[in-house]
This record gives C-alpha cells, sequence and structure tokens, in this order.
C-alpha cells in the first residue's frame, strides 16, 4: 500500500544543456556541458561518451573531451525556456506541476480515461512536445513523484502498488537527482553496504531517524516507494494566498523580477506567521485583457523566500516571452499554496523570515559568478583540519568543493596547544630573539633554551622587552627526509606593547646553533 499519488511524469533529458545550447544557437549534438563554478551540472550524451560526468571538474571533463562546448549555469534561462514545453503538455492534460526546468508531473487518472490509457497519453505527450516544442522528452508513470522520475528516465509504466518493487533493484545513486543535494547520504550508505533502494528500505524507519541524518528520513520513505512527506493533518488558515494588482499592468521581465522579490517575501512570511513552509505553489496571473494563466511549481524541498521569487520570476518571464505570450500586460498575480508542510521541515528560515538564507543564497550566487569570471581556484573558504601548526591545519577549499576534514581526527603528536592564533602570517615574518646580554636564544635538541628571551624585534622594527614566554616545544619532521630537515621549536611570547595593549606571538625557529626565528602567528 502507497500513500503516493499516480503521477505521469514527463522528463527532457539535460535540459540544462538542451536550454542552453538553444540560446547559443549550437549544435543539439555536440558534446556540451553546463558549469556551476568550477563543476559539471549537465552535460549531453556526446560528452557522456567521452567520459564527461555530472559533478566533474572543468579541467578533467576537458582533458577528456577537448572539443566540449562550455556553458554557464542559468536557471533563468532554464526555466524561461522550459515554458512552451510545460505549455505543450497542458494543451492535453490538466493539474501540469513544473517540478523543477526539464521535469513537468501530470495527475494521471483523468486524463488517462479520457485517452484510452496511460500508455496511450504518454504517446500522446511526446508527440506533443515535439511538434509544439521542437523537443525529444521521455514519459514515465508510477505511483508518486520520485518513482514516476525514474520511470521517466527508463520509459516505464510502473503498474499500480508497484512502486517499491520497481525501485528495489536500483541504485542508492538515485537518491541523489539533481537539486536534492544528497551526494553525503548516498556516500554513507554506499560505505554501510547499502548500494541498492530495495536495501535501504529494509531499513526499520526508527533505526533509519536515530542513526542517520535528518534528510536520510524523507529519503528512506522515497526509497520505500511512498510520498515525499506525510499529509499535514491540520486545519489551514484561510488566509494564506497573497495577491498582488499592478495599476500599470506587467509587460517587461525586469518589472516582472522586481516585483516576484516583494511578492515572495510576503508570501514566505504569511507561511512562517502559522508555522508553515510550502511545497507546491500556483502562480496565478490575470492580464488587462480578462485572460488567466495558471502553473503549479512542485517542490521537493520547502520553498524560501528566495526560492518562492525565483519560481515567480521565472514563470512571469515564460509567460512575457514565450511565443503564445498574453495579449496585454499581467494586472494581477496571485500565489496559492496548493500544498504544505510542518514548519519544522524549515528550522532555518522560519527563525529569521528568510533573511539569513536569502543572504546565504546570494553570496553563494555571486561566489560561483566570481568563479566564473576568475577562474575556480580564486574563490576559495577555509577549514580547520588536522596537522601540527596553525598554518598547517588551515587548509584551503574552492568554493563549491566538499568541505571534510582530511586528518582532523590523528593524534598530531608536537601540536601546539590551545589557544591557536588568530593571524597567520602568509609570507614568513623574520624575527631577532635576544637573551639579556644580546646573544641569539637557542634551543637544544633536549627542548631546553639556553637563555631565556629578553627581547624581541620583528621584521627589523624596534626591540621590544619580553613580559612573559611559554614553550618550548619541539616539533620533529613527520618523515624523514633527504634534505636533512631538523626538528623545530615554537615559543610563545608576550611582548611590551603601546597604548592599544601589549602583543601575543608564536615564534618559530629551526634547532641549531644560528637559528633564524619568525613569526608564525598572533594573538588577539
Amino acid at each position: 500500500m502507497t500513500d503516493a499519488p499516480r503521477l505521469l511524469v514527463l522528463w527532457c533529458p539535460d535540459w540544462p544543456v538542451v536550454a542552453a545550447g538553444a540560446a547559443a544557437g549550437t549544435s543539439p549534438t555536440s558534446a556540451a556541458a553546463v558549469f556551476s563554478g568550477s563543476r559539471v551540472v549537465a552535460c549531453s550524451a556526446s560528452a557522456r561518451r567521452s567520459g564527461v560526468r555530472r559533478g566533474m571538474r572543468r579541467r578533467d571533463a576537458q582533458s577528456r573531451c577537448p572539443e566540449l562546448v562550455v556553458h554557464q549555469h542559468d536557471p533563468d534561462r532554464d526555466a524561461r525556456l522550459f515554458e512552451p514545453v510545460a505549455a505543450a503538455v497542458e494543451a492535453q492534460a490538466v493539474g501540469v506541476e513544473v517540478v523543477r526546468p526539464g521535469v513537468v508531473a501530470v495527475p494521471v487518472d483523468g486524463a488517462a480515461g479520457y485517452f484510452g490509457g496511460e500508455a496511450a497519453l504518454a504517446e500522446l505527450l511526446i508527440d506533443e512536445v515535439a511538434a509544439r516544442a521542437g523537443v525529444e522528452c521521455q514519459v514515465g508513470v508510477a505511483d508518486g513523484l520520485f518513482a514516476g522520475t525514474l520511470a521517466a528516465r527508463r520509459s516505464a509504466v510502473v503498474a499500480r502498488g508497484r512502486a517499491a518493487e520497481f525501485l528495489a533493484p536500483l541504485s542508492i545513486a538515485e537518491l541523489d537527482q539533481p537539486g536534492d543535494d544528497r551526494g553525503e547520504l548516498v556516500d554513507l550508505l554506499k560505505r554501510l553496504g547499502l548500494r541498492t533502494l530495495g536495501a535501504f528500505a529494509a531499513l526499520p524507519e526508527r533505526d533509519v531517524a536515530g542513526r542517520f541524518p535528518k534528510d536520510a528520513v524523507l529519503a528512506h520513505r522515497l526509497a520505500r516507494g511512498l510520498s515525499e512527506r506525510p499529509p499535514l493533518r491540520r486545519a489551514l488558515p484561510p488566509d494564506l494566498a497573497v495577491t498582488e494588482t499592478f495599476e500599470t499592468p506587467l509587460a517587461r521581465v525586469d518589472e516582472a523580477a522586481f516585483v516576484a522579490k516583494t511578492l515572495g517575501e510576503r508570501f514566505f512570511a504569511g507561511l512562517a506567521d502559522h508555522g508553515l513552509a510550502c511545497t507546491r505553489l500556483a502562480i496565478v496571473a490575470v492580464t488587462e485583457a480578462g485572460e488567466e494563466r495558471v502553473r503549479v511549481w512542485r517542490c521537493a524541498e520547502p520553498l524560501t523566500a528566495r526560492s518562492t521569487a525565483d519560481r515567480v520570476r521565472w514563470q512571469c518571464e515564460g509567460w512575457l516571452t514565450a511565443r503564445d505570450r498574453p495579449t496585454a500586460g499581467i494586472v494581477r498575480l496571485r500565489l496559492d499554496p496548493e500544498e504544505v508542510v510542518g514548519g519544522q521541515a524549515l528550522q532555518l528560515q522560519l527563525g529569521s523570515v528568510g533573511r539569513d538564507a536569502d543572504a546565504a543564497e546570494r553570496a553563494a550566487r555571486a561566489l560561483v559568478r566570481i568563479q566564473g569570471l576568475l577562474g575556480p581556484d580564486a574563490v576559495v573558504t577555509p577549514l580547520l583540519d588536522g596537522g601540527r601548526g596553525p598554518a598547517e591545519r588551515v587548509r584551503l577549499i574552492p568554493w563549491g568543493e566538499p568541505r571534510r576534514p582530511l586528518a582532523a581526527d590523528r593524534p598530531w603528536p608536537g601540536r601546539l596547544p590551545a589557544p591557536s592564533p588568530t593571524v597567520v602570517p602568509r609570507r614568513p615574518v623574520p624575527a631577532e630573539v635576544l637573551d639579556a646580554v644580546g646573544d641569539v636564544v637557542r634551543c637544544t635538541t633536549r627542548g631546553e633554551l639556553g637563555y631565556p628571551p629578553s627581547t624581541v624585534a620583528v621584521d627589523g622594527g624596534p626591540a621590544r622587552r619580553v613580559l612573559g614566554s611559554a614553550g618550548p616545544w619541539v616539533v620533529h619532521p613527520a618523515l624523514p627526509t633527504r634534505r636533512g630537515e631538523r626538528p623545530l621549536v615554537r615559543l610563545q611570547v608576550v611582548l611590551e606593547g603601546d597604548a592599544d595593549g601589549d602583543i601575543a606571538l608564536l615564534l618559530t625557529a629551526p634547532i641549531g646553533d644560528s637559528p633564524q626565528w619568525i613569526v608564525e602567528g598572533c594573538y588577539d
């Protein structure tokens, strides 16, 4: 038994590549890929035959396919050019829902009965999309959106009530669909030996909730052939829809983009006030001539204010730029929540009414654009990892790369004790460390200073009196080298400062007769 509705899913393979090629005027049969930052988000069949895969870095993809046509990721373009496909489906079936650009879902029961069965409906829609939009597509029918999407990729019609049986032999990697971001969960399940959806579905739900990350419960429901979430069993407030009326009709894309942001924020804030989040959004537009256009967007994850505004903007752009666009400008827009879930599904955004989440999304988009201009290694973020010294513990990761510590859990004998320096110089800064009689302070191989430090001069500056010191700590090379690297000694010192306060430094030097001290870190 399943609680998932019976859906027909129409899928346009490699839609980001198809849309990008149509916008750029390149051949649809060429080897092409769409990149977000430095990673492949979609590639054509020709590129896949050369070894290009989703998630691959740009340099690797181009090394495997030198003739690869490169496109930048543009969700607005993908959504705008997908509107004719959705309109072609809507011409034959009611209740069309856009899952994402490239995928639409239709409740199958009514239309299949009218056209003589599910297989007949599938053939009709394939022909209709090819004739009206000039796009190739595949259709699948199954119980639930997840099973229907995988059925569409295989052009299969799954018998009613057999979704779990259909999903069972499929790879666990199918959980990581575009936009779902379940790569880490899939990797974890593979390491545990769960390599098929059936093996994952066989686990008790209580064990999944108690032993796996939070998003695993939703993935477990999908693997079992159930709907994304259990139905929300509560009466909904009557005032969740948001309507905006315009004195001057909207006829340009830039006007629609401005309105979409304001309308999306109002819609999200209204749901958040009732502890709700939307997973199916109906966008209704009424033109000055009385024409009404309706489009429903189905979302795997609850909509944020930003993602709501994106869908409103995409849909308005699609309507205003389509060949069968309305004969007059839009005078009224309404957002209706077709399906909502409890607010616990959107904990981050409900706490701040979307502001923090929107800021993070805007920052991420800006960083991806900078990467596109300057290269994938131009934008990096720091990650605290394993190592003995402060510089070794900080690893810079290109934006978009997985932020996984590689060696943070090792013992690291000789690691610098807490607290760590707050500033680590990018280049070695020389320092002169002298004892009370003006000789350079040295350290023996047993980790003992010949004499305590008395003054320190940094980078040719004035000598400052040492108010206190800690250490030394001896750090031996991790591996013997042919260059005969000597052990290092680390020393913490507090120097007499000025009106701004004293100065705390971490100093390092090789053990020997004439050590050259350098500043390895500074403390606030």
